[in-house]
């Protein structure tokens, strides 16, 4: 199994925030802003780069952060009984905005889930606390172009992404939602990039209609097959590929690449952040 490659601060600290303002986005999408002072321990890295975010549980009236930032934290955190542990888990930040101590975390609200719960029901002044994880998204130099895919939940990832990306970037994305209304218009991205919206509408299986969206997709000037190769590359070039949501998207995406367009695997990052069907431990 290849282990993902991630890009790390050279240090990081747990980090003591509070509810400033929260804002609904989509019907599947809501924004919540945290901030605070502690934020001066916060290295912006732009693009992908992802925080545990911890939360209290629904009765808790206060916030008990783990006292370590090493590697025992989680196991300091386990100790704890339920009736004190805060809910732990993986976002990405999607703006941060050091001059004013602040950042947004962006939540896709699919499913009765403990993080989806707790961003409809915070106020201001609602604590919640974050410890850095570093980036996924490491494309090569020498990438010619991109294909960014990701179903809901990697949708605060790519638009960061897209945000941060240089004007020179060539890519194409796919952004599966659960429904039109969760198209979004406030996209920053250069102009040689492509954003192909999709919606599920009652697909059972999230990550389905994108995988069989660049499966349909058929190579940039070219004709037939090259080789072996069933299809031929989306576009000619060396690409990168970044994928993340559920986890049959991210492995599927990566077999089709990979058996049936050619693409090394060295040129793919995958990432399932989720497992439909299945709830996270905690």
């Amino acid at each position: 199994m290849l282990l993902p490659k991630v890009r790390t601060p050279e240090s990081r600290r747990m980090i003591t925030l509070e509810v400033r303002r929260t804002e609904r986005l989509t019907p599947t999408f809501t924004n919540v802003t945290l901030a605070g002072p502690e934020l001066k321990h916060l290295t912006p890295m732009g693009f992908d780069q992802g925080v545990r975010l911890f939360f209290p549980r629904e009765g808790q009236r206060e916030l008990r952060m783990p006292s370590r930032s090493n590697g025992t934290w989680m196991a300091e955190l386990l100790l704890l009984p339920k009736s004190r542990r805060p809910w732990v888990r993986n976002f990405t930040v999607r703006r941060a905005r050091p001059e004013s101590d602040e950042v947004d975390i962006e939540f896709a609200l699919h499913g009765d889930t403990p993080a989806a719960d707790w961003a409809l029901r915070a106020r201001p002044g609602d604590p919640a606390g974050i410890y850095d994880l570093g980036m996924t998204y490491l494309p090569p130099a020498d990438a010619e172009w991109q294909l960014l895919v990701g179903d809901e939940s990697a949708v605060p990832a790519i638009l960061a992404i897209l945000e941060d990306a240089p004007a020179s970037l060539v890519a194409e994305v796919f952004l599966e939602v659960p429904g039109t209304a969760d198209f979004r218009a406030d996209i920053t991205a250069p102009e040689g990039v492509r954003v192909h919206w999709l919606a599920r509408d009652g697909e059972n299986r999230p990550g389905r209609a994108a995988l069989e969206a660049v499966r349909a997709v058929r190579a940039v000037g070219t004709v037939g097959t090259v080789g072996t190769v069933k299809e031929p590359p989306l576009r000619p070039g060396r690409s990168y590929t970044w994928v993340a949501g559920e986890s049959g998207l991210a492995t599927g995406l990566r077999r089709h690449l990979v058996n049936d367009r050619g693409v090394p695997k060295s040129d793919i990052a995958f990432f399932g952040y989720w497992r439909h069907g299945h709830s996270s431990p905690g």
